[in-house]
């Protein structure tokens, strides 16, 4: 099923700042001894973290969802209504047109069009985490936000076109007038976790995937994720889900929900394929180690009765959940798991509301609420 670089950017070491010690941490062929954003004291907050906005870019490839892209307008106008109802959300469209079908989309979910922002800024799909801007804060710099565009090829050159998508975060950034910084090499929003004191989670399925950035190898990788998120430990699981066509995005399998703990999916059915994957995975998370050398606080949740299309197993996952201000949105798939997800889930976030929304039809474009979704930190 299709779902929707063609170029790689040059690498910008002039955006902010002005440091130039060098440092033994950087090997990586391309990254500069000076001027990265770690250096000049920027960061990936956690998505738990307070957002000033989410963005989000409008679905419209009707390849990404074959036969179904207007089945899913009413429960991506739910979680715009969720979303919004703690920040503001900002929204690319590609034209005037398909802002005015947004608009009328988000009526009919009753949402309130005064917390909405529409931005043309054309779009090849509707995947933001992916091809969305990475924010890093400093409180203490002239500029506390800057953007990260990382490379973008549609999952390893599965889905072209993706050059609208490649140049979503530069004019974002050209839109705030803010730096931007370009790494020159391919990585995904999902396919990264932030505890936002440090940590970055990651799977070696997908980052160590050849059709990424063959030319690294993961220290080079590790050295590129420290140095353009601000983060100083990586940890790696093994596997994705079945159906991922990312190559084992995070974002399907292990959570952050604070500091210390993690919302990983387990499998209970033995003879399900995920089974082993998720084992393997949880056995990795209980043998890792925090900066302090504390052990990760695991909780497990539930893997959804698996959803399968057009004899096609999507990947359906309650771990795709997406942490806003007032809500955390949490897809769900019309089984009796669902209820047992929400609830480990709001034991979580006692402080947020938990919003369930159907995803049965979403996940047909291979992705769900976090997917389609990147927030935009306060600062």
């Amino acid at each position: 099923m299709e779902r929707t670089h063609t170029f790689f950017r040059s690498l910008d070491t002039t955006a902010s700042g002005n440091l130039k010690e060098s440092d033994s941490d950087i090997t990586a062929p391309g990254l500069p001894a000076f001027n990265t954003p770690k250096k000049l004291g920027y960061y990936f907050p956690a998505e738990f973290a307070p957002h000033s906005a989410t963005w989000l870019s409008w679905p419209h490839k009707e390849a990404s969802w074959p036969g179904k892209i207007n089945n899913i307008y009413p429960y991506y106008g739910q979680f715009i209504k969720a979303v919004s109802e703690g920040e503001k959300v900002n929204i690319n469209v590609n034209d005037e047109a398909m802002k005015s079908f947004a608009i009328k989309c988000l009526a009919d979910a009753d949402v309130d069009l005064t917390k909405i922002a529409f931005f043309i800024h054309p779009t090849n799909d509707a995947w933001c985490r992916d091809h969305g801007p990475a924010f890093l804060i400093n409180p203490k710099a002239d500029h506390k936000k800057i953007i990260i565009d990382w490379g973008y090829n549609a999952w390893g050159n599965k889905y072209p076109p993706y050059n609208l998508d490649d140049i979503i975060p530069t004019l974002i950034a050209n839109e705030y007038n803010i730096p931007v910084f370009h790494p020159g090499i391919v990585m995904e929003g999902g396919s990264v976790e932030f505890n936002g004191a440090g940590t970055l989670l990651t799977s070696t399925a997908c980052l160590l995937n050849p059709n990424r950035n063959p030319q690294l190898n993961q220290q080079q990788i590790e050295a590129y994720l420290r140095h353009y998120y601000g983060v100083e430990q990586i940890l790696w699981v093994s596997e994705g889900i079945v159906g991922d066509d990312t190559d084992g995005h995070i974002d399907d399998t292990v959570r952050f929900v604070n500091e210390d703990t993690v919302l990983t999916v387990v499998e209970q059915n033995k003879s399900d394929e995920n089974y082993e994957l998720l084992q393997t995975n949880l056995k990795e998370l209980k043998q890792m180690r925090l900066p302090n050398g504390k052990q990760l606080n695991i909780i497990e949740l539930p893997m959804p009765d698996a959803v399968v299309y057009e004899d096609q197993r999507l990947p359906a996952s309650y771990a795709n959940f997406y942490i806003a201000n007032a809500a955390v949105i949490v897809p769900t798939y019309r089984c009796r798991q669902d209820d047992i997800a929400l609830q480990l889930i709001q034991d979580c976030f006692p402080n947020r509301k938990i919003a369930g929304i159907d995803s049965t039809d979403l996940i047909w474009g291979l992705g769900s609420f976090h997917c389609l979704s990147q927030q935009e930190p306060s600062v």
